[in-house]
């Protein structure tokens, strides 16, 4: 009997197909979309519900949730009345390009300035996938302790910028900041570095003006090319 063969690179090289398509969608709306990675629990939706009270009188957001199972952290985007959109992956543990293109269609009225996408918790598969978003920004709780840059290094090589979450616990635990950023910087030389606080909102405005500037940027490049 034949055995077919599905190879990865192919997978990847479809997945790269979308994610272009995704592109020149969000150029021709002006629109920003970033993609937040990290572990579980690290404080990606607690983060952006932070970032999202603070911007939603000023710019059109839109929110595309990741999840395996559930629509709980969908409904906690809701209750502030950002449009948002919930992928379910049934156990898959990233999101991919084709399931991005369909919740853009889904979000509704637009246009937005800025799509932030959650991914699924997982710091290894969501950096392989190309998801047509302008940044891929990373997250890494002190509670995790200090090895994620050193162990994964995939996702802070790829990240436009690193978030460090919930810094207002840094006295109370035994993490070397010092030695985090000295492991991002063997993968990822440039990348900025923010220590955050939702809870006291250390950093926020420093990732309030790096989110600024990407979309300043954006806007600029798109009223040249398009």
């Amino acid at each position: 009997m034949e055995i077919k063969v599905v190879m990865g690179q192919r997978l990847l090289r479809a997945n790269e197909e979308v994610a272009h398509r995704v592109r020149e969608h969000l150029a021709r709306n002006s629109c920003l979309m970033v993609n937040l990675i990290s572990s579980p629990g690290a404080g990606k939706t607690t983060l952006l519900e932070a970032t999202l009270g603070r911007l939603r009188e000023r710019w059109r957001i839109g929110v595309i949730e990741g999840d395996v199972y559930t629509v709980r952290d969908a409904a906690r985007i809701a209750h502030l009345g950002i449009p948002v959109v919930q992928i379910n992956t049934a156990g898959v543990c990233h999101l991919n390009a084709s399931m991005v293109e369909r919740a853009l269609g889904e979000l509704g009225e637009g246009p937005f300035d800025l799509i932030f996408v959650e991914n699924v918790g997982n710091l290894v598969c969501p950096a392989e996938f190309d998801l047509g978003e302008d940044a891929k920004v990373a997250l890494l709780s002190v509670t995790e302790g200090i090895d994620k840059p050193a162990k994964y290094p995939l996702v802070f090589e790829r990240a436009c910028l690193v978030l460090v979450t919930k810094g207002d616990l840094i006295p109370y635990l035994d993490f070397d900041l010092a030695e985090v950023e000295r492991d991002v910087r063997q993968v990822n030389p440039e990348v900025p570095l923010i220590v955050t606080s939702a809870k006291t909102g250390e950093g926020m405005e420093a990732w309030l003006q790096w989110l600024e500037e990407q979309l300043r940027r954006k806007k600029k490049v798109s009223s040249v090319t398009v």
